[in-house]
């Protein structure tokens, strides 16, 4: 009877060297995840503090500018605005504005999300936007946006509100030659707008978070199995 009960007393050891190495495998995951995403934060920090690119009349290739500093000349047209809708500025719901702007010299256009601005008390009524009519350069950040994954309903656009942006539904429901990404812009312009960018959250510190409790978890099993063999052999 001594072997089976030796076999029986060693599946608890094999239990908790199986959970242990588990749990330092996902830590040591989420440790190589957050790394991934420090260094591609350092790749963002370098490519937003390059010099700007001037916006050409002739269509840029969208992954040459992403994330880069950009810089345009021209006039806006706000018969072509649109309204990015549910988008949230410290607590309060407004609308990101999106106007195309013509570039100078060319037919071309290149879309600028101008900033936030707060819903009016009546959602069927849009906030007005004054919108320079010389030309202005603007510069900012050029973003390729992309479409979420949730979208709150099959009306994605109506009339000017549209619940999420891509350059190729602008280019399907607007009679305009649009450049393949947006200007974040930054220039400041007396329209009433607020631009504040905050920096995409790559969500670094979570994965931190994540190792640790697996970290821990694992510590946890050791104590625990030493503290249960402790008092079996004092019992």
């Amino acid at each position: 009877m001594a072997e089976p009960a030796r076999r029986g007393s060693l599946w608890p050891l094999v239990a908790t060297l199986a959970g242990i190495g588990v749990a330092v495998a996902l830590g040591t995951w989420q440790l190589g995840r957050a790394q991934e995403k420090r260094e591609l934060k350092a790749h963002v920090d370098a490519l937003a503090a390059q010099p700007p690119i001037r916006v050409p009349g002739v269509e840029l290739a969208a992954a040459e500018v992403e994330l880069r500093p950009v810089e345009a000349r021209g006039v806006f047209d706000p018969r072509h605005t649109v309204y990015i809708d549910n988008r949230i500025h410290r607590g309060v719901p407004g609308y990101h504005v999106v106007t195309p702007l013509r570039i100078e010299g060319s037919d071309r256009h290149v879309l600028v999300n101008r900033g936030w601005i707060a819903a009016a008390a009546q959602r069927s009524r849009l906030p007005e936007v004054p919108t320079p009519s010389a030309t202005v350069a603007v510069s900012g950040i050029a973003v390729i946006p992309r479409k979420r994954t949730l979208e709150l309903s099959d009306q994605v656009m109506e009339g000017r509100v549209w619940q999420n942006l891509t350059i190729e539904r602008y280019r399907s429901a607007r009679p305009l030659a649009v450049q393949p990404f947006v200007i974040r812009q930054a220039t400041p312009l007396a329209d009433g707008l607020v631009r504040e960018w905050p920096a995409p959250d790559l969500g670094i510190e979570k994965h931190y978070g994540y190792a640790f409790q697996w970290f821990a978890l694992a510590a946890a099993l050791l104590v625990f199995y030493a503290a249960t063999r402790y008092r079996r052999r004092k019992a």
